[in-house]
């Protein structure tokens, strides 16, 4: 199944970093989500187009995980000539990985 099926997402974006948030529509995914969706796995679902580390952070209060991509957004919002500056479409990329 695709991440999409069992969680959303939201994005932001400060200069070159995209935050990416993963967020399981039924808290009891949560767990699987922390197993399945590792820091490694993004940073290679994303390939070249992260240039720096990918860090995750665990939200279990709120079934989520946070990720941070550094170096992913051509220079940053002022800097980039890219059509997605801010990243947002990172985060619909992301819920296509097969989990």
């Amino acid at each position: 199944m695709k991440l999409k099926e069992i969680a959303h997402s939201r994005t932001g974006d400060k200069g070159n970093i995209s935050v990416i948030s993963v967020i399981a529509y039924d808290p009891a995914d949560y767990a699987f989500l922390e197993e399945k969706i590792t820091a490694e796995r993004v940073s290679s679902w994303f390939g070249e187009l992260v240039h720096g580390e990918v860090t995750r952070y665990e939200i279990p209060s709120i079934a989520a995980l946070n990720f941070e991509l550094k170096a992913a957004l051509g220079g940053g919002v002022t800097r980039s000539l890219a059509l997605d500056m801010h990243g947002k479409s990172l985060g619909s990329a992301l819920l296509e990985m097969e989990v």
